[in-house]
């Protein structure tokens, strides 16, 4: 985040400069208020930048091995232009390397971890262990010590990328 505040503060003095040259090329014939509007846009511009770019970034330093499943986009009303334009706010990885596949009383089950990446002031990351029936299409969270989670059991469509992936 510190490294973030301060390309923002450089982009704003970098305008605020071009502002300057453009005046001293004028012979200062340009208002002086075109420089306090330059480094306003120039931080705006780098904020707007930076915030639509994060999720290639995010990709950018994941292992080869990882593949995107799911992804979400949102608009933020102190965020005007993603109003016109959502942006990605989330999205989840899964972990190709943690892919198990076992045949349990004639059902392909697999076991794989999850990474669930959220861009917030600090980016968050979360990862859990799932269980995937790849027959009934029932997707079953583990927790810490590796026991189903049976309340949070859903079953995901057959078209679901999650499970193109796992169940192939």
């Amino acid at each position: 985040m510190l490294w973030t505040i301060i390309a923002i503060v450089v982009a704003g003095l970098g305008a605020a400069g071009i502002a300057l040259l453009l005046r001293k090329l004028t012979r200062n014939k340009l208002p002086k208020w075109i420089v306090p509007l330059f480094g306003g846009l120039g931080m705006l511009g780098y904020q707007v930048f930076y915030e639509y770019s994060w999720f290639e970034h995010q990709l950018q330093r994941q292992p080869p091995e990882s593949v995107v499943v799911a992804s979400e986009s949102g608009q933020v009303f102190w965020r005007p232009w993603s109003l016109f334009v959502p942006m990605t706010t989330a999205f989840t990885v899964l972990d190709t390397r943690s892919l198990v596949k076992q045949t349990v009383e004639g059902s392909v089950i697999a076991e794989f971890m999850l990474y669930r990446f959220e861009k917030q002031h600090i980016d968050h990351v979360a990862h859990q262990e799932h269980l995937l029936n790849c027959d009934t299409a029932e997707l079953l969270p583990l927790d810490a010590q590796k026991q189903p989670q049976l309340a949070q059991i859903k079953r995901i469509s057959k078209d679901d990328p999650l499970y193109r992936q796992v169940c192939r």
